[in-house]
């Protein structure tokens, strides 16, 4: 289990410190997104650490969708299955929901090949900024807010045609940018790959806040600042 070190499990209850969140987010996922960081005031712990713990928890389906529809923090305890017949949700002790998933098609609990689409998906998920929604933003001449640059991970689906494989990349196949006033929604669609061929696709949501007319020059700086920011953390290492 290589997430013990980014979570605590006490009486089945999964809780996490700002450290090991924000640990997670860095070390694996290479996402320094400041919501992320142990000091931001409204922290929140990666979507890609709920969705790894899932993987491990209750195994991979061939039909996978997840809905997120809370932040959770270094004060919440949630409670993950460990099975998933047909829907499942991530709730807290007081019930609140956190994350709906549906599933659906074979699955399996084999190792090799969860650890295998965990890394890929969340080295792949991870350079979602700036590498992929720069250049979005970009072709849609619009901006997220530097002062406050809020991007939200809100949902994402995968399909496999088999669960016979024990090494896997992600390759984006497309993105798409919908724009309704300051909101956006980014759509990034991906392929599956295993041994040079496709076995499955993918796509993950984002929800893009604040929007404003793009300035090359403030993009710029925010990505010179989001650069610099992960130069200094590896750099202390």
């Amino acid at each position: 289990m290589f997430l013990e070190n980014y979570c605590r499990i006490t009486d089945d209850k999964i809780s996490f410190t700002r450290q090991q969140a924000s640990d997670f987010a860095k070390q694996i996922a290479d996402d320094f997104n400041p919501l992320h960081d142990i000091q931001a005031k409204r922290f929140c712990v990666p979507g890609d650490l709920l969705f790894s713990l899932i993987l491990e928890r209750a195994g991979l389906h061939q039909e996978m969708s997840f809905k997120f529809s809370g932040m959770v923090t270094d004060t919440t305890k949630l409670t993950i299955p460990t099975e998933i017949a047909q829907s499942a949700s991530i709730v807290d002790d007081n019930q609140k929901e956190y994350l709906n998933m549906s599933v659906a098609g074979n699955s399996t609990k084999d190792s090799k090949a969860i650890s295998a689409l965990t890394r890929a998906y969340v080295e792949f998920s991870g350079h979602t900024f700036p590498h992929i929604l720069v250049e979005l933003m970009k072709d849609c001449q619009v901006m997220i807010n530097p002062a406050r640059p809020m991007i939200m991970y809100e949902s994402m689906s995968i399909h496999l045609d088999n669960l016979d494989f024990q090494d896997i990349t992600l390759k984006l196949s497309s993105t798409t940018l919908d724009i309704d006033g300051k909101r956006g929604n980014a759509c990034l669609s991906f392929d599956l790959v295993s041994n040079s061929v496709v076995i499955g696709h993918g796509k993950k949501f984002m929800l893009l806040s604040g929007l404003r007319d793009y300035c090359q020059d403030t993009i710029d700086n925010i990505v010179t600042q989001y650069n610099d920011t992960k130069a200094q953390y590896f750099a202390q290492k």
